[in-house]
């Protein structure tokens, strides 16, 4: 906590010293509010208005949850199975490559056409969106196991299961670790890309109302909202990095 706070006071400060340069500019040249805010009148939306967006963000978190376990869970059994079997590998990961460049924005209508406006459709949008990172990153992690280790495993009789829980997935952790903070920052995006499917409530539909009655600063407040909640899982994340890979911080501060 205290290597937070000594590292963290400068992006702060950077971050203070633009939200002072915005809220003079909208002062001086006396920008209208429906153009942009200032700071302070987003605020002022932000606290004031919690009573209007509080089920929008309750509805936005627990949509963002499921997907992320559907996505992330789905992308590492992905993983695992491209690397224990050569042929599925050798079948399905080039075309796991061609699938990331389809736009999920333009997929996302044809999922409604074909699945309707319930849950369904959304819960798609966060798995596909969740899925590529984790699936890449575990299995890049899962292929990354020192070959030395791998044959003094094997030399001492060790079967494929113990090979694969007691050395591969143990080394592929930091790999996974950094596919579920990019999956979960993104899975906060594909929520919000999804309710703008037409959901009755969540932030995106918040986002929408509030864009089409110009009321900018219920649109900076959403996009606060989510910046807060996509970093609130990146930090989640990362406490459960620190606390599943013990090994690895003992590691380097030993070798330091």
């Amino acid at each position: 906590m205290r290597h937070i706070a000594q590292k963290g006071w400068r992006p702060l400060l950077v971050i203070i010293f633009l939200f002072v340069i915005w809220e003079l500019g909208t002062r001086m040249f006396e920008i209208p509010a429906w153009l942009i805010p200032s700071p302070s009148e987003v605020l002022d939306e932000g606290i004031s208005g919690w009573s209007i967006y509080e089920h929008h963000l309750y509805s936005t978190i627990l949509l963002t949850l499921i997907g992320f376990a559907i996505g992330t869970s789905f992308g590492i059994f992905v993983a695992i199975c491209l690397h224990l079997i050569p042929t599925v590998r050798n079948m399905f990961y080039p075309l796991i490559i061609f699938s990331q460049n389809i736009p999920i924005i333009v997929l996302a209508p044809l999922l409604v056409i074909w699945f309707g406006f319930g849950m369904l459709p959304k819960l798609i949008v966060i798995t596909l969106v969740c899925f590529f990172p984790i699936a890449v990153s575990t299995f890049d992690g899962l292929r990354q196991t020192s070959t030395e280790l791998m044959h003094y495993m094997k030399m001492a009789g060790a079967s494929k299961g113990q090979i694969f829980w007691k050395l591969e997935w143990p080394h592929a952790l930091p790999s996974l670790f950094s596919g579920l903070k990019i999956s979960a920052t993104y899975s906060v995006m594909g929520a919000v890309i999804s309710e703008w499917l037409g959901a009755k409530e969540g932030i995106g539909v918040y986002m929408t109302l509030a864009s089409s009655s110009f009321r900018t600063d219920r649109v900076f407040v959403s996009i606060f909202v989510i910046m807060a909640l996509s970093l609130t899982f990146f930090l989640l994340i990362t406490a459960l990095e620190k606390w599943f890979i013990r090994w690895k911080s003992k590691g380097v501060e030993n070798s330091g």
